[in-house]
């Protein structure tokens, strides 16, 4: 059991092990006014299970835990459950995966020609035979095609050595990472990635304009490879998320983009509770694979992200695919007016013009979220925007979609607006309407920063005499 390490940067030994992020094993932020302090664990039931202490290395209590379940080193679920006084033994937290995911463990185990106990193991899994999962992730990992990792970055140079740290210990044999720096104001991110070069095959790239998509376009026209990946500099990732992002593409061949869960790393403080409530980054999709398309394959039109196809912080694609529609629209995302937005674009236009994008859960980043209210409340009016501004990238950048568009509206007023709507129900009546409302407020301002951002990403290009 893996207890998710604020200081763990580095693969203990030289032996590649999950960097999981920062903040999620610290004591509780007393400014904050937090009452939360939740223990972030990642276990394996083959590597058998074990108690959960009730205090953290510092002696403060855990008020509850968050497990990421896994089998052979496949994520087949989440379980959060109470650590009382004494804190939970390993029967225990067997049953209480059992409660939640008896299920997929059983078919696991089965599958890997053990024999099912009915019930959990504590004492961890020997089987005879490769398990399916770790088979056909060995083929992936033969079969390897080439991969650059996108990583693009401003101002934030701890974030980005963890980052860094984190995809340094991927299971991998043929990956690049190309970190652009946008806008910067000092020359601290050349600096760490100097830190790194002796360690993976990695590039510096400074982009002077400012823009995330921008940056973006920039790391992928310097990737040599059929598939690029993106994370965030404020994430880490799972030692097999390479792997299992490539897995999408394998199994898939006709994929143009895959998409993996963002997970949090930390739960602290209200405000990244009632992000959770929310969805999170992953907006409800669970830890089954799901394949969409044009023809709404999956059961949900390209057009309508709700829940997402996916989040930027998490996302690979097939380099050709992504020329062939000119890459991410610079009028959108973060660093431009309608901040948000340029994930589900991409995503959403890939699939309109006839690919298909692979939600592949098994591929894990971590993040840590805003801390704060009034941060969390900026960030749905963001969401807000870049939805609204994706709508109106659409509308001008693929006029033969509106009628499809229009088509989705009684569907959107009722998911948006009414109480007994999917989306707002599912929240439930104790969720602060200020959020809610923040959002509905970006999604009706969204259309006119997108025109704004729109002029203004084409004078930013003719001036570096590019095309946006």
């Amino acid at each position: 059991m893996n207890v998710f390490e604020r200081d763990h940067d580095v693969c203990r030994d030289g032996t590649p092990q999950p960097v999981i992020g920062h903040g999620s094993n610290s004591s509780p932020d007393q400014g904050s006014n937090s009452a939360l302090h939740v223990a972030m664990l990642d276990v394996d039931i083959a590597d058998g299970l074990k108690a959960i202490p009730d205090v953290d290395d510092t002696g403060a209590r855990w008020t509850s835990a968050l497990v990421l379940v896994r089998v052979f080193t496949e994520p087949i679920g989440v379980v959060e459950l109470a650590i009382p006084v004494g804190g939970v033994g390993a029967d225990d937290l067997a049953r209480a995966i059992d409660m939640e995911l008896e299920m997929q463990v059983r078919e696991r185990i089965l599958a890997s020609g053990l024999l099912w106990g009915g019930s959990v193991p504590v004492a961890g899994l020997f089987p005879d035979q490769t398990p399916p999962f770790l088979a056909n992730r060995e083929r992936i990992l033969r079969e390897a095609p080439s991969l650059t990792v996108a990583i693009c970055t401003r101002n934030r140079p701890r974030e980005l050595s963890r980052a860094l740290a984190s995809v340094a210990c991927q299971e991998y044999p043929s990956l690049r990472v190309v970190v652009v720096d946008s806008n910067p104001l000092d020359e601290r991110a050349r600096a760490v990635v100097r830190q790194y070069e002796s360690d993976m095959d990695v590039t510096y790239l400074l982009e002077p304009r400012r823009g995330l998509s921008r940056a973006r376009n920039r790391a992928i026209n310097a990737a040599d490879s059929e598939i690029v990946a993106c994370m965030d500099d404020d994430e880490t990732c799972d030692r097999w998320w390479a792997a299992e992002l490539v897995r999408a593409f394998v199994e898939h061949p006709q994929a143009s983009a895959a998409s993996g869960m963002i997970l949090p790393t930390e739960i602290e403080t209200p405000a990244q509770r009632l992000f959770e409530q929310y969805g999170g980054h992953n907006k409800g999709r669970g830890l089954r694979q799901e394949v969409f398309s044009a023809s709404g394959r999956g059961g949900q039109s390209p057009l309508y992200p709700l829940p997402s196809f996916g989040a930027g912080g998490n996302m690979a694609f097939r380099a050709e695919a992504l020329a062939e529609i000119g890459g991410f629209d610079c009028a959108l995302g973060p660093g431009t007016p309608t901040r948000s937005g340029e994930d589900t674009a991409v995503l959403s236009t890939l699939m309109y013009k006839g690919g298909t994008v692979v939600w592949q859960p098994t591929a894990i980043t971590w993040h840590t979220d805003r801390r704060e209210l009034d941060e969390l409340s900026e960030m749905f009016h963001a969401y807000g925007l870049g939805l609204g501004a994706f709508y109106a990238s659409m509308v001008l950048r693929h006029p033969k979609s509106v009628p499809q568009l229009l088509r989705l509206v009684p569907r959107a007023l009722v998911d948006f607006i009414s109480p007994r709507g999917p989306h707002l129900d599912r929240l439930g009546p104790d969720f602060p309407s200020e959020l809610v409302k923040a959002k509905r407020a970006g999604l009706l301002q969204g259309p006119a920063m997108y025109v704004g951002a729109r002029f203004g990403a084409r004078r930013l290009s003719r001036q570096a005499g590019t095309s946006s």
